[in-house]
């Protein structure tokens, strides 16, 4: 299907899907893509005893990861590539070995090249683990080729 042909919905999860396709890290963290839709993410990730810190509890890196993919999906939910600008997290509770961990992101503001987001982790108990903001800049490029002539390789 021609990405013009598609719905808000199904361009955000075609853009999703082609941007994992390329995430070595979320692939090598085994983060799923649980929905997308535009401006809205929700990934999650087990947590493997690699993933420890010295207390036992997740390594904030690795919650931050999660975050922070869960934010690429929700800014990049229009087919724009879209990168952080910055971002910042808060962590609530700790996370431990095989707790199942979700990212929910939420679009806040998006207009022009920029984006406001605000994503919160949460265990398999629904209990609230870290609040991350995130702010985006759309820079030049596609996730999906618009049409026919850039889908190959041509430049306008």
């Amino acid at each position: 299907m021609n990405v013009s042909e598609m719905t808000p919905e199904q361009l955000a999860e075609a853009s999703s899907a082609a941007m994992h396709e390329n995430d070595h890290a979320a692939k090598g963290l085994n983060i799923q893509i649980e929905e997308t839709r535009p401006g809205y993410a929700r990934l999650s990730m087990k947590i493997r005893k690699d993933m420890l810190n010295g207390h036992g509890m997740c390594h904030g890196g690795f919650i931050f990861a999660l975050s922070d993919t869960a934010f690429a999906h929700a800014c990049n939910s229009y087919n724009k590539v879209t990168v952080a600008s910055g971002c910042s997290i808060e962590f609530v509770a700790p996370g431990f070995l095989d707790d199942t961990l979700t990212a929910v992101a939420q679009e806040r503001q998006r207009k022009g090249r920029t984006g406001v987001y605000d994503i919160t982790v949460y265990n398999q108990n629904n209990e609230e683990l870290a609040f991350f903001r995130g702010k985006s800049y759309q820079i030049k490029g596609t996730l999906l080729p618009e049409d026919e002539t850039t889908a190959r390789g041509e430049t306008r």
